[in-house]
C-alpha cells in the first residue's frame, strides 16, 4: 500500500494556511474559457522550434532545448517533462549554492547539505548513483562517495551557470547511458552571453554579498572576437561564506566554505556552418563535512573539478543529410579530506590522517540528423552514440575509507536510431532504440558486465493550436557502480564506537536496473489571451515508473560474532553484538513502482506575471519480499507560487515567490531508514531587479522572509533563516563587427 494519503493531507493542510497564493491557478482557470473560443483558430506547426510573441514593443521566443531528442525544439512543444531555466530566470533566484538553481522546478529536488559544497540531484525519487544524468558543457559529472547523505554528487559554481535543462523519466534514452530517472544539462556561460550583439569584444563584472553569516562573491568575464571566425572567453569567480544562522537564530557549524573557478573558452568556425569549441573549466573548493548530525567527527576538504571538452558542430539549415554535433570530454574530481576531529579507531583513523578519493572520466558523445519529408510527413532520424570509462582511485591507510569507496574501473557505452516525424500540423510521432553495454572491475578483483536493448515510443496530437496531448512509453537501462557491486568493509554503529559495527559486503553478481516509464501530458501554449502580448505556458504530466532490478542497500545475518580479519588488517578482529542485521550488501530487489503527477505553469502579461508549479509523488517496493516497503528517495509533495509585477517601462522587476513542502513522517519511510523524518515548511522570498540601461543590473532578495525554521529532507543540518542578499552586474564593451549596427544588448 502507497504510504501517500498523509503526505497530501499535509501538504493541503501546509496550503491553506497561506492560501491567498492561490492567485496562480485562477490565472490558468479563468484562461479555459478563453482558449476554448479559440478551438476553431488555424494550428500553429507543431515542428518548428521556437514560438514567437510579437508586439509593438517587443519580440520573444521560448527556450530551445535539445535535451529530450537531441532535435532543437520549443521546451513547450516537447513532448515530455522539460523544464528549461535561462539567465533572466536564474538572475531572479540570486543563486550562492548549486542547489539553488532547481528551486521550484516540479519533480526535481537538489539536494545540498549545509556543510558542504557538493551537489546531488533527485527526480521523481531516483537519484544516486548516476541515475540522474548531470551534464556540464557536455561532460558527464560521474563523482561517488558513499556516506550517510547519499552517494553521488557533482561540483559546479552556479554563478557561471547561463542555462540549465532537465528532462525528467527515462524519456531521453537517446541521451546517454544510466539516465533512468532524467538527465540535468547545464551550460557555462560563454562568448555570447558577454559581447552584446555588434560588438567586438565584452567584460562582465559582478559583485554580490549576503548578511545572516557573511558571503561574498565576485566574477570577472571577458570575450573578445579576434576575426570574424574566432571567439576567446575567459573568466574567474570567486565566492566566501561564513555559518549562517538557522531560523531559531543559532548558528550552523561548518555551514561555510570557500570555492573558486577558472574557466576558458576558445571558439573557432573555419568553414561556414562548422563550429569547433574547446573549453576548460577549474573549480575548487573548501569545507569541513561530517558524516550526519550526531556524528563526532568532522572532516576538512578540499575538493577540485576538472573538465576539458572539444567539441566540434555542423548545422546548415539547407542541408538535409547532415547535422551533426559531437564532443569528446575528460572531467576529474579529487576530493582530500583530513580527519579534524574525533576519537581513534581503525574505521576513521586519528586526528590528521589523510584520505582521498578520486574520479576520472572520460568520454564522447557523436550524434547525426538526417530530414525529409514524404507527402505531409516531415521526418528526421537522429543516431549516434556515446561512451565513457570511469577510473576510480581512492586511497585511504589509516581507515576504511577505500573499503567503503573501493577504486576500479568502468566502462559504459551505447548506440541509438531515433525517429521523429510530423504530419501535418496536428500529429507528432516518436519512435527510439538504443543498445547498452557496460563492464566494470575492482582493483581488488570480480567484476561484472551487462547489456539491453532499449525502446521508446511517444505520440502526441495537436487538436487544437493552444493544446497538446501525449502519451510515452520508454525504457532506459542503468548499470551498477564500482561502489554498489564491490563495496567491502566494517560500519560502525554507532558512528566512532569500537567493536560495534555491521560489515558491508561485497555483491559482484549484481545485474543493472531497468527503467519502464509510462507517462502522459498536456502541453498548453496560448499567445495574446487577455491582452495583445501576453502568453500562457503549461506542461502538466503524470507519470508511472517500474524498475526492475532495482539496486537497494539490504540488511541481513547475524547480529553477533566476529568480523576477522578486516580487509587491509589482516592481524585484526572485530567483535559485534547488537539487536540489528549484520551484514549490508546492496542487492536487486524485485521491482520498485514510482509514480507522480507534475505541474508547471506561467502566464506573462509583461506588466505582471505569475507562475505555479509542483509535484505530487510516491514510491514503494512493489515486488519482493519487502514489497510493500516505501522508498526512502520520495521527496516530499510541494508547491511553488511566483507574482511579479514590472515597472518603469518593465526595467524594474519585483516579485514574490512561496514554497509550500509537506511533511515526511516515519510513516512515510521505510524500516531502518538513514534519514529522519521532517517537518512541513513554507518558505516565503522576494526579489527586485533593476537594469536602468543595458549595461547596469542591481539585485536584491529576502530569502526565507518569514524566518521559518526547516530542514529539507536527506539533509541533516537546518537550513538558513532570513537572508539579505544584494548584487551589482556592470557590462561594458566596444569595437563594431563590420557592417552591423550597434544594437543596444538587452541580457
Amino acid at each position: 500500500m502507497m504510504r501517500t494519503t498523509g503526505r497530501r493531507l499535509r501538504l493541503l493542510s501546509t496550503l491553506g494556511r497561506t492560501a491567498g497564493w492561490g492567485v496562480s491557478w485562477l490565472a490558468l482557470l479563468a484562461a479555459v474559457p478563453a482558449m476554448a473560443q479559440q478551438a476553431s483558430a488555424p494550428a500553429e506547426d507543431p515542428a518548428s522550434t521556437a514560438a514567437v510573441v510579437a508586439t509593438d514593443e517587443f519580440v520573444e521566443l521560448d527556450p530551445i532545448t535539445v535535451v529530450a531528442t537531441r532535435t532543437a525544439e520549443s521546451w513547450i512543444d516537447t513532448l515530455a517533462g522539460v523544464t528549461v531555466r535561462r539567465s533572466e530566470q536564474l538572475d531572479m533566484l540570486m543563486p550562492a549554492r548549486t542547489a539553488d538553481l532547481f528551486q521550484g522546478m516540479p519533480g526535481t529536488t537538489a539536494i545540498q547539505n549545509a556543510n558542504t559544497s557538493q551537489t546531488q540531484i533527485n527526480i521523481r525519487g531516483l537519484q544516486d548513483f548516476g541515475r540522474v544524468a548531470v551534464i556540464v558543457d557536455g561532460a558527464r559529472q560521474n563523482f561517488n562517495q558513499l556516506g550517510h547523505a547519499g552517494a553521488g554528487g557533482f561540483f559546479v559554481e552556479p554563478g557561471l551557470i547561463a542555462d540549465v535543462d532537465v528532462v525528467r523519466g527515462p524519456v531521453s534514452n537517446i541521451y546517454g547511458s544510466g539516465a533512468i530517472g532524467g538527465v540535468v544539462t547545464m551550460r557555462t556561460k560563454d562568448a555570447a552571453d558577454i559581447i552584446a550583439p555588434g560588438q567586438t569584444w565584452g567584460v562582465e563584472a559582478t559583485g554580490e554579498a549576503a548578511g545572516n553569516g557573511f558571503m561574498g562573491y565576485t566574477s570577472v568575464l571577458g570575450a573578445t572576437q579576434v576575426g570574424e571566425n574566432v571567439d576567446l572567453f575567459v573568466g574567474a569567480t570567486y565566492r566566501k561564506a561564513d555559518d549562517y544562522s538557522d531560523g531559531n537564530g543559532d548558528v550552523v557549524q561548518d555551514s561555510g566554505y570557500e570555492t573558486w573557478t577558472g574557466i576558458a573558452k576558445a571558439t573557432f568556425r573555419p568553414a561556414d556552418f562548422h563550429e569547433v569549441k574547446l573549453t576548460a573549466l577549474n573549480y575548487e573548493t573548501q569545507f569541513s563535512t561530517q558524516t550526519d548530525a550526531d556524528s563526532a567527527t568532522v572532516y576538512s576538504t578540499t575538493a577540485a573539478n576538472r573538465t576539458v571538452t572539444a567539441s566540434w558542430n555542423y548545422s546548415n539549415p539547407d542541408d538535409n543529410l547532415f547535422d551533426w554535433r559531437s564532443s569528446v570530454y575528460w572531467n576529474q574530481v579529487d576530493q582530500d579530506q583530513v580527519k579534524s576531529t574525533g576519537s581513534s579507531n581503525p574505521i576513521t583513523g586519528a586526528v590528521g590522517d589523510p584520505r582521498s578519493f578520486v574520479i576520472d572520466t572520460v568520454g564522447f558523445d557523436a550524434n547525426n540528423t538526417s530530414r525529409f519529408g514524404s507527402g505531409d510527413w516531415a521526418n528526421a532520424i537522429t543516431y549516434g552514440g556515446d561512451y565513457f570509462q570511469d577510473e576510480i582511485d581512492n586511497t585511504d591507510d589509516y581507515g576504511f575509507g577505500e573499503g567503503y569507496n573501493p577504486s576500479g574501473d568502468r566502462g559504459v557505452g551505447g548506440a541509438f536510431v531515433q525517429w521523429k516525424a510530423n504530419y501535418s500540423t496536428w500529429l507528432e510521432a516518436i519512435a527510439a532504440l538504443r543498445y547498452d553495454a557496460y563492464s566494470l572491475n575492482s582493483d581488488d578483483g570480480g567484476g561484472t558486465s551487462g547489456e539491453r536493448l532499449s525502446p521508446k515510443f511517444t505520440l502526441g496530437v495537436t487538436p487544437w493550436s493552444w493544446l497538446t496531448l501525449y502519451g510515452t512509453y520508454a525504457e532506459g537501462y542503468r548499470a551498477p557502480t564500482v561502489t554498489e557491486a564491490l563495496v567491502s568493509g566494517p560500519h560502525p554503529l554507532p558512528f566512532d564506537t569500537p567493536g560495534t559495527m555491521f560489515y558491508f559486503l561485497p555483491n559482484p553478481s549484481l545485474q543493472a536496473e531497468t527503467g519502464k516509464n509510462k507517462e502522459i501530458g498536456i502541453n498548453i501554449k496560448k499567445d495574446n489571451l487577455f491582452f495583445d502580448g501576453d502568453k500562457l505556458r503549461a506542461k502538466l504530466n503524470y507519470y508511472q515508473n517500474d524498475v526492475e532490478n532495482y539496486i537497494e542497500l539490504v540488511e541481513f545475518g547475524s547480529s553477533t560474532g566476529t568480523i576477522c580479519p578486516i580487509p587491509g588488517r589482516p592481524t585484526t578482529c572485530f567483535p559485534f553484538d547488537w539487536g540489528v542485521p549484520g551484514y549490508a550488501q546492496y542487492q536487486n530487489v524485485q521491482e520498485a513502482r514510482l509514480k507522480g503527477f507534475e505541474f508547471e505553469g506561467t502566464y506573462d502579461a509583461r506588466k505582471w506575471f505569475v507562475g505555479l508549479s509542483g509535484q505530487v509523488s510516491e514510491g514503494e517496493i512493489s515486488a519482493g519480499v519487502d514489497a510493500g516497503q516505501p522508498l526512502s528517495t520520495i521527496q516530499p509533495d510541494q508547491v511553488t507560487t511566483t507574482l511579479g509585477f514590472r515597472f518603469m517601462e518593465e526595467k524594474l522587476t519585483v516579485a514574490v515567490r512561496w514554497t509550500a513542502v509537506a511533511a515526511v513522517t516515519a510513516s512515510d519511510l521505510p524500516v531502518n531508514s538513514v534519514y529522519e523524518p521532517t517537518d512541513s515548511f513554507n518558505l516565503v522570498s522576494v526579489y527586485a531587479g533593476y537594469q536602468p540601461n543595458p549595461n547596469t543590473l542591481w539585485r536584491l532578495s529576502v530569502e526565507n522572509l518569514l524566518d521559518e525554521q526547516y530542514t529539507q529532507y536527506e539533509n541533516f543540518l537546518p537550513s538558513a533563516g532570513l537572508t539579505v542578499k544584494g548584487a551589482l552586474t556592470l557590462r561594458f564593451g566596444g569595437g563594431q563587427t563590420a557592417g552591423l549596427s550597434d544594437p543596444a544588448y538587452v541580457k
